[in-house]
């Protein structure tokens, strides 16, 4: 009885084990030259294929290059300054409209005073009074302690210049005064007097801004509301009638208590420049200083871009969890109509800037060791170049030597390599950016 295998695969491979025992030699190494044939075409196809390469070009040019740190921020303040009262009343006379050119201490309005008014207009007043008199205490005591001090020096002075302390050529007998109990008495009790004079200017520094302090609380209690500044008024929020309570107040006066609140009733205008206070890092702060440009935008204005120029830098910086940040003030040249204290900002400020450069993508450039090179295509053929770099943005690096303008650098590659590996190995991990830069659009070359 004869059994049949039905798997079809192993009846094929079972009927050439039959033949091949059979057949000559002859006819076996005829099949052998052509297995070999057929394996050596399909390994040249295949490597073929594998040795394909496509790269991506670009011609490195000629231009210019602005380099730039950026950093956010908030308005810190405006061109525009509050016109406050914390007077409570009546609005009797509005002396002002929108628009009025005003000078410093102008009238803007005047109140009838209600009697809470009143009674912060007498306190306000009591209060600079009294601050007035810790003033002239404070000169007339600095006047008594300046006369000890000049008693004390004139004693001082003539047993020090006297022959039992002074030789005659006028050099001190230095042993003399070390054991001398009278000149040591009156050298400390001058010294002792200037201290005191000195330390009295202080005390007259510290009167001097509590009376500031003290009138520009009067001013704001009073029954007339003046000008801060001078400029021009604009959001006057007042009229004849108008009733200023303290359900009214919505700031409070920098210059008075934090419990006394202020009412605004307009604004000022003037010609200073608004101000914008980012944040930069550790490592973009030393490529600025004082005077270079930018360029800002608000969230509140998205539409919009604004110019300006760095006003001050505090190199003295803050950290916080762990992350140092210096703080960077920049005038703006012009500002938006409503712009106000605390709004968003995000500035760019221009480090460097260079002409008539040789450019070339970031993507192009790679690290090999301690040195940058480039890959530059010519006659088809792949050669890396070490080049030396300059400055570089968010697209484009300036190689000041290796390259010349019009070289086409490799920015990508597909396809095989000279290992044997396929796919997109340039640009990668060792690439400056990690991406693929550069302006305009590159040519693709193929390589066979």
């Amino acid at each position: 009885m004869t059994t049949v295998n039905p798997n079809p695969v192993t009846n094929r491979l079972a009927a050439i084990k039959n033949w091949l025992a059979k057949a000559s030699w002859k006819k076996k190494l005829i099949v052998l030259a052509i297995v070999i044939g057929v394996g050596w075409l399909v390994k040249s196809l295949v490597f073929k294929t594998k040795a394909t390469v496509q790269y991506q070009t670009t011609q490195a040019e000629k231009g210019t290059i602005v380099e730039s740190v950026t950093g956010s921020g908030s308005v810190d303040n405006t061109s525009s300054v509050s016109v406050l009262t914390q007077a409570t009343g009546i609005v009797s006379e509005v002396d002002v409209k929108n628009g009025d050119h005003v000078e410093a201490g102008d009238t803007i309005a005047k109140i009838t005073l209600d009697r809470t008014g009143q009674q912060k207009q007498a306190q306000a007043y009591a209060s600079y009074l009294s601050a007035k008199n810790s003033l002239n205490s404070a000169s007339a005591n600095a006047e008594n302690l300046r006369a000890s001090m000049d008693t004390a020096w004139k004693k001082f002075y003539d047993i020090a210049t006297s022959s039992d302390y002074q030789n005659a050529d006028g050099s001190p007998r230095e042993n003399m005064r070390n054991s001398s109990a009278d000149f040591q008495s009156a050298q400390g009790t001058w010294l002792a007097a200037e201290q005191n004079y000195i330390n009295q200017q202080s005390v007259i520094t510290q009167a001097q801004v509590s009376l500031n302090s003290a009138w520009l609380s009067y001013q704001e209690s009073r029954d007339t509301i003046t000008a801060p500044i001078s400029g021009t008024v604009t959001d006057l929020t007042v009229g004849n009638g108008s009733l200023i309570t303290n359900s009214d107040a919505t700031s409070t006066s920098s210059s008075t208590s934090s419990s006394t609140s202020s009412t605004k009733v307009a604004m000022i205008k003037t010609g200073a420049s608004a101000t914008v206070t980012i944040s930069l890092t550790e490592i973009d702060i030393p490529k600025v200083v004082i005077g270079d440009r930018a360029t800002v935008t608000f969230d509140a204005f998205a539409d919009q871009t604004y110019t300006g120029k760095v006003a001050s830098i505090d190199t003295s910086g803050s950290v916080s969890s762990g992350v140092t940040s210096y703080p960077v003030t920049i005038g703006l040249d012009a500002e938006p109509k409503n712009l106000y204290p605390n709004m968003s900002a995000t500035a760019s400020i221009i480090t460097n800037t260079k002409d008539n450069v040789i450019l070339v993508p970031n993507g192009a450039i790679q690290t090999q060791g301690s040195q940058s090179v480039v890959r530059i295509l010519k006659n088809g053929q792949v050669e890396t170049v070490v080049v030396q770099t300059g400055i570089s943005n968010d697209s484009q690096t300036e190689v000041v030597s290796g390259v010349s303008e019009g070289d086409a650098v490799v920015t990508s590659q597909t396809g095989g390599s000279a290992t044997g590996q396929t796919g997109s190995s340039f640009g990668s991990s060792n690439s400056r950016t990690g991406g693929f830069g550069g302006s305009g659009g590159g040519a693709l070359r193929i390589l066979r």
